[in-house]
This record gives structure tokens, C-alpha cells and sequence, in this order.
């Protein structure tokens, strides 16, 4: 698989709590060289990183980070606050212990009205797969094609585990048609990216495989 087609589809990130905004500007900076889908970045940092890039870049957060137990005024305030700073893409994590309590209509509401705040952005839900069983999983591949919401997204790479490839699998084979798939956390090689790729996965998020291109001094003009 051709490097620059799976930098395309990385979502270069960012989301370490001591991120400051030289690290940020930095990632910015690779993902306009490198050509990456977004960079995703703390939502502290939308406004700044927005006004830096311009239109050379997708700028993606997070709402509800990272364990999506905000309400859902809150979650629909963070991202109505993170488009107005320049956000193109949101990543939402949703409510667990909601779908533990198979609260199945509170969740699809929650996920519907961040969509609505989203408008024509684009929306990630984070369902964050280690700690769900594979019905769960199941059930929130029903819940996300019935939202609007555009991407369903493994993990938030800040729990127990981050994307497997069964995870991934079982995704392609139960999203509707519309629903698009971002694996993330723990992808640390190419070999990874092509595999979660072939999968079905149109994202990746990570930030090492920007990392091994630079390291490997991949020459100008062949990515």
C-alpha cells in the first residue's frame, strides 16, 4: 500500500495532557507536509492551531475526553464552542455506563444532538471497545447508523486497550453502509495502518506513523 494513501486517511494526534503548543504546531506542521487527514489536538488549542494552518489542514477534537460522562448539554456546548473556533471534525466519547444500563434511546439522543451541533462537520462517536463486550459493540453499531453521526471510532487511546483488528472486522460488518470507521490507539507500525485499512477502516488514529516516515527520511516527493 502506497505510504501517502495511508497518511491520507491518519488522523496525526496529539492529546497528551502536558501537550504544549510548540509540540502542537509541530504536529501541525507534519501533518501539511505529510498531507494527513487532520491533526487531532486538545480543544484548548482549536482556535490557535486554526488560525496557524488556515485551509491547509482539517482540524479534529475531542468532546467529552476522555470518558464521556459529561451530559449532553455539556457535550453539545463543547462542540458548538470547538466549531465556532474552527473545528472541521469532531471526535465524541460516548456515555458507557449508559449503554452498561442499555440506556440505548439516551444514547442515540445524545449522539443526535451532537450531530445537530455539528452541523455539516464531521462527527466521530468513540464507543472505546475495551471495555465493551462484542453485543455491545454490536448495539452501538446500530446506535451510531441510526444517529447521522458520520464516523464509529474504537477508542480513545486512553483506556485499558486501544483498536484490534476484531474490533475493526466486527465494525465493517455491522455499521450501515453510511457509517464510516476510525481505528485508534496502538497503532505503532505501517504494517498496522495497511492491516486496519484493508479491514475497512477510512481513519486511522495515531500519531507514530507520521513518526516512522520521518524517521525512515522518506526522500521529498515520494510520499
Amino acid at each position: 500500500m502506497d505510504i501517502q494513501e495511508i497518511l491520507s486517511k491518519c488522523d496525526h494526534t496529539l492529546l497528551a495532557q502536558a501537550a504544549t503548543w510548540e509540540q502542537i504546531r509541530g504536529i501541525c506542521d507534519d501533518g501539511i507536509k505529510y498531507h494527513t487527514a487532520s491533526v487531532c489536538i486538545p480543544a484548548s488549542f482549536v482556535k490557535q492551531a486554526k488560525e496557524y494552518v488556515g485551509d491547509q489542514l482539517a482540524i479534529c477534537t475531542v468532546i467529552g475526553f476522555p470518558n464521556g460522562y459529561s451530559t449532553t448539554a455539556v457535550k453539545c456546548f463543547e462542540t458548538e464552542d470547538a466549531i465556532k473556533n474552527g473545528a472541521d471534525e469532531i471526535d465524541m466519547v460516548i456515555n458507557i455506563g449508559w449503554l452498561k444500563d442499555k440506556r440505548y434511546d439516551d444514547l442515540l439522543n445524545e449522539i443526535s444532538a451532537v450531530k445537530k451541533s455539528t452541523g455539516d462537520k464531521i462527527l466521530k462517536v468513540i464507543i472505546e471497545t475495551c471495555l465493551l463486550t462484542d453485543e455491545e459493540k454490536i448495539k452501538m453499531c446500530e446506535i451510531v447508523s441510526q444517529s447521522g453521526a458520520d464516523f464509529i471510532k474504537t477508542s480513545t487511546g486512553f483506556s485499558t486497550g486501544g483498536a484490534t483488528k476484531e474490533d475493526v472486522a466486527l465494525f465493517a460488518a455491522h455499521v450501515a453502509p453510511h457509517v464510516k470507521i476510525k481505528a485508534a490507539g496502538g497503532i505503532s507500525s505501517i504494517k498496522d495502518a495497511e492491516d486496519f485499512i484493508e479491514l475497512g477502516a477510512s481513519r486511522l488514529g495515531t500519531s507514530r506513523i507520521v513518526k516512522i516516515v520521518k524517521a525512515e527520511q522518506v526522500p521529498e516527493g515520494t510520499y
